[in-house]
């Protein structure tokens, strides 16, 4: 299984994502703000695994901090706040600072050594956590899919983008392990090319059939029959089942519903939301154009011309057929069924 990210000997190690598939480059970041750089310039990427990497930052930055407990709390405090705001979409990034900060406050009393001690174990058990939630919701997820059936995806949501296994991959995965015959077709999805560059890649090393496509064929391929479902992960699910993902999702979606085709998201419940009403919450992290202008060293638009790139768009809740989740397969109406998924977590 791909593991994205290892932590040992104090040392978090990163596969850079930006280098793939032309090579595996492993980073290894000591400091918190090499953490905190390698999320935003998308080393990592993908709701889960910037949450898990978050954590081992925060680790990291616990190894550096005053040892007086008061001063250690504020400088913490301060380290979470540049932490949560390295990308703001993925709701995975908050809900694992938080995680971290509830480590804190129930140790009132707790000596900075053992502190420390606590947070790494924390840190651990999101890792561990995402992997056995990811496995689960692929079982879920793969009751959907018929063998022989041909998957569209857009962006990566494999293991890549996760500490392992994956979301919409992790449904993949989970039907060709059940003994199904399965295809996907891969949105190159532009302009960070991830499902090009890492769909693939992750595809091609399990021997599952893919082939990537242009984000403009996708329609043509829907009206000719050629696919027969389309998954997708996540980056924030709101309250009603609004779902913020890789830009582009939302014309899959529209498509998908124009011919009759399903619909679903895979996430683990750690990327819903249920503080945000409605998609129109949750905040669009808008990147530097110069990723739409220029791919590897070769510029594709002339100089002076400028470029917009909105990092996720929002597929309204009624263009989604199902949401998988490590509990099971949530569907409409998803204020009660997402909040059912939560909270049967929480009682897990």
């Amino acid at each position: 299984m791909i593991q994205p990210i290892v932590f040992r000997d104090n040392t978090l190690r990163l596969l850079d994502q930006r280098r793939l598939p032309a090579r595996e480059e492993w980073l290894e970041l000591t400091d918190p703000q090499q953490v905190i750089d390698a999320i935003r310039d998308l080393v990592v990427r993908g709701a889960p695994a910037i949450g898990v990497t978050a954590a081992y930052g925060l680790v990291l930055g616990a190894g550096r901090l005053r040892e007086s407990r008061p001063e250690f709390d504020q400088d913490f405090a301060a380290l979470c706040d540049r932490m949560t705001v390295a990308r703001p979409t993925a709701v995975n990034l908050a809900w694992a600072v938080r995680r971290m900060q509830a480590v804190v406050a129930e140790h009132p009393e707790a000596a900075v050594l053992a502190l420390r001690a606590a947070l790494l174990d924390e840190a651990c058990a999101m890792q561990v956590a995402d992997v056995e939630a990811n496995r689960a919701l692929g079982h879920h997820g793969a009751t959907l899919l018929s063998d022989g059936a041909t998957v569209l995806t857009h962006c990566n949501a494999g293991a890549l983008a996760t500490a392992g296994y994956g979301t919409a991959l992790g449904v993949v995965r989970a039907a060709v392990e059940l003994g199904k015959s399965i295809r996907v077709i891969a949105d190159e999805t532009r302009p960070y090319l991830q499902g090009a560059r890492l769909t693939a890649w992750e595809l091609q090393r399990d021997d599952i059939p893919c082939t990537v496509i242009t984000d403009s064929m996708s329609g043509h391929l829907m009206q000719r029959g050629a696919v027969d479902a389309v998954v997708v992960g996540a980056d924030r699910i709101a309250a009603n089942g609004d779902v913020a993902n890789k830009i582009g999702t939302y014309m899959v979606a529209v498509l998908a519903r124009e011919n009759g085709i399903p619909f679903y998201v895979a996430a683990p419940t750690s990327t819903i939301d249920l503080e945000l009403a409605t998609g129109a919450e949750i905040p669009i992290e808008e990147r530097d154009g110069e990723e739409v202008l220029v791919i590897g060293d070769q510029r594709m638009a002339p100089e002076g011309v400028p470029a917009a790139y909105p990092a996720f768009d929002i597929t309204p809740a009624h263009l989604v057929d199902a949401i998988i989740t490590e509990t099971g397969v949530a569907r409409g109406p998803y204020d009660t069924s997402l909040r059912a998924c939560c909270t049967a977590t929480e009682g897990g």
